[in-house]
């Protein structure tokens, strides 16, 4: 447990290692921010509306991830945490052995990750083929979330270059938002078609 001399120890550390900052200053993080902003409207008004043949479940999976992605992407929460976490490892001595709990935190993260994913399918019985762009956006996202925050070297290596400017992350992230935007729009435009009724012809005498 954590005393008072420990937590002050702890707090002292962690705002060495970490300051409340934008987390991507230039306009392509502030593009995804806006990228995110979207994708969360869109998702918030295909759950409102609900049309017909929607994975709430999905949905409502999508909306929530979108809304903290948008909150994480200039706060960049993931590296207080990592701080936080060094930083115990100092202050409560165990910082030879922080393997171990990192390969714990890895493994929890890929099984919340896959209890998000199994979730989502379960949700497309009889669906996938009206939400299915949204299951590969999410999957994506999914994806880009895993490697950033567990930092597969090589892989997080080739996302960090760019191609005329333009990093892989960008693109890579971004990708994944906009196929949830096209799921999304598929199904507000298909929430405003009028539903032709048949009509009920008179019966012959």
């Amino acid at each position: 447990m954590f005393g008072f001399a420990d937590f002050s120890a702890l707090r002292t550390c962690v705002a060495q290692d970490w300051t409340p900052t934008i987390g991507d200053p230039e306009i392509t993080g502030w593009l995804t921010v806006l990228s995110y902003l979207l994708s969360l409207v869109l998702a918030v008004l295909v759950l409102r509306r609900n049309p017909a043949g929607l994975a709430r479940g999905l949905w409502i999976t999508i909306a929530g991830l979108l809304a903290f992605l948008a909150l994480n992407k200039q706060l960049d929460l993931q590296t207080a945490l990592t701080a936080t976490g060094r930083c115990a490892a100092r202050v409560q001595g165990w910082y030879d052995e922080r393997f171990w709990v990192q390969l714990g935190f890895i493994g929890v993260l890929i099984a919340v990750t896959l209890v998000v994913l199994i979730v989502a399918l379960r949700s497309l019985r009889g669906r996938m083929a009206r939400n299915g762009l949204a299951l590969i956006g999410l999957t994506v996202l999914c994806g880009f979330v895993l490697v950033r925050a567990v930092g597969f070297h090589h892989v997080d290596q080739l996302i960090s270059m760019d191609f005329a400017s333009i990093k892989f992350n960008f693109l890579f992230e971004n990708a994944g938002l906009l196929l949830i935007d096209l799921n999304a729009l598929l199904l507000l435009r298909r929430s405003n078609t009028p539903r032709h009724h048949a009509q009920v012809r008179p019966s012959r005498p």
